[in-house]
């Protein structure tokens, strides 16, 4: 291959030894990411008629072996985008006939030389915005009031839409890069609440906005705000998250007040990758808004894949991302890991069951896969980082203590738990057993002068108690004031 020949593995992001149906996605990503109907963003068109052209010539059995022929040996060089850390909770495993608990912390940050060189990326930001008659009053005062604010502060390169919605949608501000301040300012203020509340219709009319600019070198992410339940279009709005993730939107539910469904907002954020908020208090709408278009944009990778297949014997039990957003992740391949912050690596909590039968040879393969991320400033697909996650085996156990920073993830992950088993017996009307989790969680909370959460908990613990019932907003205050322990700096985000 002389010099000015591309690359075709690397043009697909692809590793030398990948298969045809590793291929066959890599184009079909790309070809989605890069068609010319669906972006029309400079120079595009040229990418994808070379991811065509890579496709072509690897698709192809004789044509690959061919091309392969002319290439130099592969030489192991450090993936020049991102770099990965792997921390294991134990240096070894024992050849026992129970099953072992094993814990691996990822962290994943940008490569040293990329991480501070890169322009902040310009956003394709649009904003759903819950309309219905339960956000009349400060709700609609504060939202308009923080939009226009946003607005004020968008910088030229970027998109912002705004999409209201009841049980039918309003496209408010359309997606356009040059706005026309005034009016659209004038069309947020005359937003009037009415009628009930159906995602869906807002989802789908966000999206659409969305496609308008789609563009890979933007930051697409629509963040959805919301006081009240969906009714009967829950599975509509998870197979449009679906959909947001094959095409790199993001999604973050933000929810004001307790009448919400924080485990749908969970299930439709993370499809992509994203995170459910709470705001208890409708004043702090503007605060959380704000943090998070900051942190928009901050992105370098606006998403990180882990394509896995399990091996026999092991089960991949439990995933959690500890920051930069602090949610539990859904556990199928590909998993949707999240972002990637400029100053904030992203660090992943895996929980692994291995089985006694896995235990048989010198070293365990605990989990074959792929890290694949989405740099927003590469057009070209980044390629993918093997990940093969080993353990040795030995008649004894090894009494070299975990890394601190394992250490520290699962003690923090150990009271999120808790308040989870809480809510799962309150859920099953076993009151009194959730009470006594809360006050277990109550006295280790205290143990890490978490005072303010413990004393929450506690309240809580009466209640269930004596009320049968969680308070008005109970529930959503443990999980959410527990689940920012998560985050790297371990102190807790006001709420």
């Amino acid at each position: 291959m002389s010099a000015s020949q591309p690359d075709h593995y690397v043009t697909l992001g692809v590793l030398r030894d990948a298969t045809q149906e590793e291929i066959r996605r890599a184009y079909l990503e790309a070809a989605q990411r890069l068609h010319p109907d669906k972006n029309v963003a400079a120079g595009e068109t040229e990418i994808f008629l070379s991811v065509q052209q890579a496709y072509e010539v690897l698709s192809n059995p004789k044509r690959r072996a061919q091309y392969d022929a002319t290439l130099p040996p592969e030489v192991h060089v450090a993936n020049k985008f991102i770099r990965p850390e792997v921390f294991y909770s134990r240096p070894s495993l024992v050849q026992i006939k129970e099953d072992q608990l094993l814990y691996i912390l990822l962290e994943i940050e940008p490569s040293e030389k990329q991480s501070g060189s890169l322009p902040a990326p310009p956003l394709n930001l649009c904003l759903v915005l819950d309309r219905s008659t339960s956000m009349q009053g400060d709700k609609m005062d504060v939202l308009k009031a923080t939009a226009v604010q946003l607005m004020r502060t968008l910088r030229p390169q970027d998109v912002l839409s705004i999409v209201s919605f009841s049980d039918r949608a309003e496209v408010v501000v359309p997606a356009s890069i040059n706005l026309d301040r005034r009016k659209q300012e004038n069309s947020i203020q005359m937003m009037q609440t009415s009628g009930g509340t159906e995602i869906f219709q807002g989802l789908e009319a966000g999206m659409k906005e969305i496609r308008r600019t789609l563009d890979p070198s933007r930051v697409n992410h629509i963040i959805l705000l919301t006081d009240g339940e969906t009714y009967g279009d829950e599975q509509a709005c998870l197979n449009l998250a679906e959909e947001a993730a094959q095409q790199n939107v993001g999604i973050t539910g933000m929810g004001i007040g307790s009448e919400w469904n924080d485990i749908f907002l969970d299930a439709l954020a993370g499809k992509t990758g994203g995170s459910s908020v709470y705001i208890s208090d409708p004043r702090d709408i503007e605060r959380f808004l704000v943090e998070k278009f900051k942190a928009l944009t901050s992105t370098y990778a606006d998403e990180v894949l882990l394509e896995f297949s399990e091996q026999e014997h092991i089960k991949l039990n439990f995933a959690f991302r500890l920051q930069p957003e602090g949610s539990q992740i859904e556990v199928r391949s590909p998993m949707h890991l999240g972002p990637i912050l400029r100053d904030t690596p992203l660090h992943i909590l895996l929980e692994l069951v291995v089985r006694p039968n896995a235990l048989e040879n010198h070293d365990v393969l605990l989990l074959d896969g792929l890290l694949k991320a989405s740099v927003v400033s590469q057009p070209l697909p980044v390629p993918p980082i093997r990940l093969r996650l080993i353990r040795n085996v030995y008649p004894e156990p090894k009494t070299e203590p975990p890394p601190t920073k394992v250490l520290k993830a699962l003690s923090r992950l150990t009271l999120y738990r808790m308040q989870e088993r809480a809510q799962v017996a309150a859920s099953q009307g076993r009151h009194d057993e959730a009470a006594r989790h809360l006050q277990n969680l109550a006295t280790h909370l205290l143990s890490q002068g978490e005072t303010g959460i413990a004393k929450t908990a506690l309240l809580e613990a009466q209640n269930l108690e004596n009320q049968r019932a969680w308070s008005e907003s109970g529930s959503k205050d443990i999980k959410y004031k527990t689940r920012a322990l998560l985050l790297g700096s371990g102190k807790e985000k006001p709420t």
